[in-house]
């Protein structure tokens, strides 16, 4: 198999596992008093390597067609409001979480906690999941690159899903190695939870407030002004 290829497609898994889905959240879950149990951390990356798996084959198998009907739903009137709907709601929200730091900060920790313990917190996780893996369909674009190396490369089908599937190890690789290392990191994390505690619901606010505007700021140009985007 091309040395270059595995390099590249290696490469693109890395950036791909620094994403909110893939790092961010699964940080957050290992800052937990007590700890994650392995079996909870495990589904959760599974549930994003799976999601992240079958999309990179419908859209192997599905091709060109299947991109060129994607890109005209995409460009819709009714999917562009709701867009901007969407993108306004979180702006707003932004504002209430702003006047609520505190109460904010301490709701989400404890509905971690909860989801860390409970009867129900595999399929609380689960739905973040694929919560996470949907917000970022839009921006994934190392991983489009890496598809559209994998189909234009000439491979027989079982060889492009063998590489979907280590594509997407790779990109779970840092979270899993993280959760490997939390016995020795144990203090830094606890440290980190005590400070995302104390300012969590001002930085909650800053990441709605900028998603909000830029999702509200797409579509409204591509509603309107959709020579700027040419």
């Amino acid at each position: 198999m091309d040395a270059v290829l595995l390099v590249s497609l290696a490469g693109l898994a890395i950036i791909d596992s620094t994403s909110i889905g893939t790092l961010f959240i699964p940080v957050w879950l290992l800052l937990t008093p007590g700890g994650i149990r392995a079996p909870r951390l495990l589904g959760y990356l599974g549930t994003i390597a799976g999601f992240y798996f079958a999309l990179g084959l419908v859209l192997v198998v599905g091709g060109a067609g299947l991109a060129s009907a994607a890109g005209s739903l995409a460009g819709s009137r009714p999917l562009l409001i709701a867009q901007l709907a969407v993108g306004v709601i979180l702006f707003a929200l932004s504002f209430w979480v702003e006047r609520r730091k505190a109460a904010a900060a301490a709701a989400v920790a404890a509905w971690r906690d909860r989801t860390m313990r409970g009867a129900a917190g595999s399929r609380a996780l689960t739905g973040l999941a694929l919560f996470a893996a949907l917000a970022e369909v839009a921006t994934m674009l190392p991983y489009l690159g890496a598809i559209g190396m994998m189909a234009t490369a000439d491979r027989p089908p079982w060889s492009v899903a063998a590489l979907l599937a280590g594509y997407c190890a790779v990109m779970i690789l840092p979270a899993v190695a993280l959760f490997l290392l939390r016995p020795r990191i144990g203090r830094l994390l606890d440290r980190l939870n005590a400070w995302m505690l104390a300012r969590g619901g001002g930085l909650l606010s800053w990441v709605l407030g900028i998603a909000g505007f830029l999702v509200a700021r797409d579509a409204a140009a591509r509603l309107w002004f959709p020579e700027l985007l040419g």
